[in-house]
């Protein structure tokens, strides 16, 4: 009998232990955030990385992928972040979120926007650079056919040139389409950068140079933090047509302004059970848009990198983030800094 109640005892003891190497195992296991490709995201996402890293002790790595194979690896929970998500805009956020795979934390930038711009001097001129206004009536999508000239194609010059987001983006999607829904295709190219530097380096030469150029972007971001833009007027937002623009098979898209911006801090399901005190700590994440903004022009033009800067930004702006943590998670932070 002694015997048998030893030999409980001993597979019991095996048992607890197994299961707290589990628990250590999965406690030391690395969350996994998307690696965005573009300023902001990069630059939020090494935010949220540090915190989580030197406050509350978890180990953390980056996956890469386009918003779309984040969007799915995501609700799959092969990642388990997404740093800068603009919560509703794919059809396959808005399934998986109605299935309860992924969540939307916190408004973390509001003010947050998007759309076709052009720079100023193009439609009100420069005279300190010798620059005269190349499209002085250009106020809406809906004056573009006029001025096609204005940002002739190289090379097509019957036509001009816009500048999409790379392939894989959602917002290429919804600008091919909406190139589609104001019967653009014949008269501008839907020119697609390769990567979200690439639309950056272009833009920012063309401004430089005070060429005219017509392109997709969004805030936050560094040019808006660095050049005087003008966002062109679009239909006022309608969700069907929306949804209209969302779906690249959509054979008759219907014309409309973006969705308004909601951005958010995407987790998946099993992240949202199994770190309470990081979803407490996203759900307080807001980042002044002005700041924000300045940040990245800064770290776009010292080309410095987003780990870097977001360091930077911790040591430097306290007074923003302190109040998204606890008070002791707050001075691990510092303290590692």
């Amino acid at each position: 009998m002694r015997s048998i109640k030893t030999l409980l005892g001993s597979s019991l003891l095996a048992l607890t232990l197994t299961a707290g190497h589990v628990v250590a195992a999965e406690k030391t296991a690395p969350i996994h955030f998307g690696d965005i490709t573009w300023e902001s995201g990069s630059f939020i996402t090494e935010v949220l990385r540090l915190i989580v890293e030197k406050g509350y002790g978890y180990p953390t790595d980056t996956l890469p992928g386009s918003t779309v194979s984040l969007e799915a690896a995501l609700a799959k929970n092969d990642i388990q972040v997404i740093g800068e998500e603009w919560a509703g805009r794919s059809p396959a956020w808005v399934k998986a979120a109605a299935e309860g795979k992924v969540f939307g934390l916190g408004d973390t930038v509001k003010g947050a926007t998007e759309g076709w711009w052009v720079p100023e001097y193009v439609i009100k001129g420069d005279p300190e650079r010798g620059i005269k206004p190349l499209a002085p009536e250009l106020k809406s999508v809906a004056d573009l056919p006029r001025y096609k000239d204005v940002f002739k194609d190289p090379e097509d010059p019957s036509r001009g040139r816009f500048l999409n987001s790379p392939t894989g983006w959602t917002s290429e999607i919804v600008n091919s389409q909406k190139l589609k829904a104001y019967a653009l295709s014949d008269s501008f190219v839907n020119f697609r950068t390769g990567s979200g530097a690439a639309l950056d380096a272009e833009v920012a030469s063309s401004i430089k140079r005070g060429k005219p150029v017509l392109f997709y972007y969004w805030s936050p971001t560094p040019l808006l933090g660095r050049f005087k833009l003008v966002k062109l007027e679009e239909p006022p937002f309608d969700a069907e047509a929306w949804k209209t623009l969302a779906d690249a098979n959509n054979p008759n898209p219907k014309g409309t302004r973006s969705m308004p911006a909601s951005l958010a801090i995407g987790v998946s399901a099993p992240f949202k059970a199994q770190y309470p005190e990081l979803v407490t700590f996203f759900e307080k994440v807001d980042l002044p848009i002005d700041l924000l903004n300045q940040t990245l022009a800064g770290m776009s033009e010292k080309r410095q990198p987003p780990r870097q800067v977001a360091e930077a930004f911790l040591r430097d702006q306290p007074q923003v983030w302190k109040p998204w943590v606890p008070g002791d998670v707050a001075n691990k932070v510092s303290g590692s800094l």
